[in-house]
């Protein structure tokens, strides 16, 4: 069975006019609830993650300025959202949800996070929408209870895992995958284990060639036994803060080569949802449904 992380905590409120649509933590489900792509059986609502792996991940006096929401004016105006109390509760919420979907994953082949993705927050600090990192406590989780051994990361959001890269960069047993655009955010570039820098405006037929043959050449030299996909749809043509030429059917054909070669490898894949910032709601729910749909037809 496909299990998917979900939480009302997912949709905390923010300011009118804030950029970050939080609206489609409610409105994705909806929508694969109403086509009957999954029924309320398929998601889980995750707990409070225990803080000993988010420090597994994340320096003990980061997460007390979290905790006692002392961060700095500077440091709350990189991460992007107005600093709260619910905002902590709901971050470390979605990293149980990552978390717990890495485990169903290793049971039953994939799992999703509705939310999740949050590749900008490094060790240290957050940045970009995200203060903690569920990729990195989910993957060093997996490694630390010996429940994996060479993890995959392939994240192509359009922006740089930069915090994933910086968390993993002395880490032998990840390997970190990042496809972006090369001139957006962020500005300075981490080093991953391979980036992939695109050009503004890459087609569909460019952009999944591209992915083909990195990733494939990456399964050959690596033999991950776990994968998480950072399945952010801020590549369409259509995303305000994107500036690549994806189509809907492009994204979901990117998805589709992720998804077919771990299956065809036996990898065991956790999906997370990245980010989406389309002018229309509509384009971003149907390019994270697709995610969803693709998953239920090729494993269940």
């Amino acid at each position: 069975m496909l299990k998917i992380a979900w939480s009302s905590r997912y949709c905390h409120p923010l300011p009118q006019g804030h950029r970050f649509p939080m609206e489609k933590y409610n409105l994705l489900p909806e929508q694969l609830l109403y086509e009957g792509t999954v029924s309320n059986e398929n998601f889980f609502e995750p707990g409070l993650l225990d803080e000993k792996w988010i420090l597994n991940t994340h320096e003990e006096g980061y997460l007390k300025k979290l905790k006692t929401l002392s961060l700095s004016k500077s440091e709350i105006r990189k991460t992007g959202f107005p600093l709260s109390a619910e905002l902590i509760e709901r971050e470390i919420h979605i990293m149980q949800g990552s978390l717990q979907a890495s485990l169903f994953a290793l049971e039953f082949g994939i799992a999703m996070n509705v939310a999740g993705g949050t590749h900008h927050a490094f060790t240290n600090r957050g940045e970009g929408f995200c203060l903690l990192n569920d990729i990195a406590i989910s993957a060093n989780y997996l490694l630390d209870n010996k429940l994996s051994s060479k993890i995959l990361v392939v994240d192509l959001d359009v922006h740089q895992g930069n915090g994933t890269a910086e968390i993993f960069k002395n880490n032998k047993n990840v390997f970190t995958f990042s496809m972006h655009g090369a001139s957006n955010y962020p500005m300075h570039k981490e080093k991953s284990d391979l980036d992939i820098g695109l050009p503004d405006k890459i087609d569909d037929a460019a952009y999944l060639k591209l992915l083909k043959e990195n990733l494939h050449f990456i399964v050959e030299i690596f033999h991950p036994d776990f994968m998480i996909f950072q399945s952010g749809v801020d590549v369409l043509e259509s995303d305000k803060l994107g500036r690549l030429g994806l189509s809907i059917d492009g994204c979901k054909k990117r998805d589709k080569i992720v998804m077919e070669l771990a299956k065809t490898n036996d990898i065991p894949i956790m999906c997370c949802m990245g980010g989406g910032y389309s002018e229309r709601l509509t384009h971003i729910i149907e390019a994270h449904a697709n995610t969803f749909r693709i998953a239920q037809d090729l494993y269940f």
